[in-house]
């Protein structure tokens, strides 16, 4: 029998190489790929690197550099201390528990989280995640950007057992007990402020304050989390009741987390005649693709938020996209060379379809004073088909 490697053999590990999907095939647990999930209901199984149970959730969207899992804690358990050179957001959708991080010098903190709060891990800081509770699971959403940073190293160890620290990434011991600092951005005269808070844990994103920005539809509101101060991007946006945000695009691997409220997302591609719809409540994330327009729907009797985590956030943008979003070209119309569709701009379906949906759920319509109502109720069906009517695209520029 010969030993001698044959040309494809020799080939094998040389040409397209994916590590970070190497990596996530080695971990042995589901994988699980669509547009969007419910991350509730994600099936998930033992993962020995947690000494817990998780998935990944993988959406088409996701792009280069960002991606999902899902941890779970099984009552009265808690995973064994873990770190690693990806930085990554905490998203509680289920549970009640408490985290340890060791900092560099060596002491720790502790804090305790229950359902919709958000926290970030220091990069490179070990942690562990400890379930309270002895009845019920805690599941916990992670976004992270493994993909960039074992695309970017394709090396295991450097990622997972690296002994290099951070100290500059820890902020100060009040940020890990929900404190933090709001800072106001003044953007310019035709561009409103940017308010950031920045901190490394939300207790509770429902009741957590948010700012009008009325630029992104009126009524709305919306704040900008600087976690752990990294370079991965966070928002906090709320709908009003009988409103709907404006569409608009932009880079992939915005990973959209409904938080509460009821009601739906629409995404279309520039010149498509049919919308792609997700449901809206708790649990579920989508990703957007690249330049796929979306636009987000309040169809309930309360405000409605969500949480949108990405690459680069407004301290450091890490691509020229991003830094056009911290600078408000995410607001500005498509008319003006920007990324968003105004109102005035949108296909007559779009309104017509939300009105229907809210007379269902018995929610009255706060937007007559940009539309009028009666006269789109009256549209036939085939007044209100063809291409959803956006200008021609100028490319990602803004």
């Amino acid at each position: 029998m010969s030993d001698e490697v044959t040309p494809e053999e020799d080939l094998e590990g040389r040409f397209l190489v994916d590590p970070y999907m190497n990596w996530v095939q080695g971990e042995k647990i589901p994988v699980h790929l669509d547009f969007g999930h419910d991350l509730l209901a994600l099936e998930t199984a033992t993962w020995d690197r947690y000494d817990a149970r998780g998935c990944f959730a993988h959406a088409h969207g996701r792009g280069d550099f960002m991606a999902n899992y899902v941890l779970e804690v099984l009552p009265g358990k808690k995973t064994r201390p873990v770190k690693h050179l990806y930085e990554g957001f905490f998203y509680v959708l289920s549970g009640f528990g408490s985290t340890t991080v060791w900092m560099p010098g060596g002491e720790k903190h502790t804090f305790e989280w229950g359902p919709k709060a958000l926290f970030a891990i220091p990069l490179n800081c070990e942690y562990q995640i400890f379930n309270s509770s002895g009845r019920e699971t805690a599941r916990l959403s992670c976004t992270n950007d493994a993909p960039l940073t074992l695309n970017l190293y394709h090396n295991e160890d450097f990622v997972f057992d690296n002994p290099f620290k951070f100290p500059e990434r820890m902020g100060s011991p009040n940020q890990f007990q929900g404190e933090g600092e709001h800072l106001e951005i003044n953007r310019g005269k035709d561009t409103a402020k940017l308010n950031l808070w920045e901190t490394n844990f939300v207790p509770d994103l429902t009741g957590f304050k948010l700012y009008e920005l009325n630029e992104r539809g009126k009524g709305s509101m919306n704040v900008s989390f600087v976690l752990a101060n990294g370079t991965m991007h966070a928002h906090s946006s709320e709908i009003p009741m009988g409103r709907y945000k404006k569409a608009h695009r932009h880079a992939a691997g915005t990973h959209v987390h409904a938080v509460s409220g009821e009601g739906y997302s629409l995404l279309w591609y520039e010149g498509e005649s049919e919308f792609k719809e997700i449901p809206w409540r708790h649990g579920i994330m989508y990703v957007p693709p690249f330049w796929m327009f979306h636009q987000h729907f309040n169809t309930c009797g309360e405000p409605a938020r969500y949480l949108a985590c990405s690459m680069g956030s407004r301290r450091y943008p890490f691509i020229a996209l991003r830094k056009r979003s911290a600078e408000g070209g995410g607001s500005t119309s498509i008319q003006q060379g920007g990324r968003q569709v105004e109102y005035e701009d949108q296909d007559p379906r779009i309104h017509r379809k939300w009105l229907d949906a809210i007379d269902q759920s018995g929610v009255e319509s706060m937007m007559g004073d940009i539309f009028d109502e009666a006269k789109i109720r009256a549209l036939k069906p085939e007044e209100m088909t063809g291409a959803i009517h956006t200008p021609k695209s100028i490319g990602p520029a803004v």
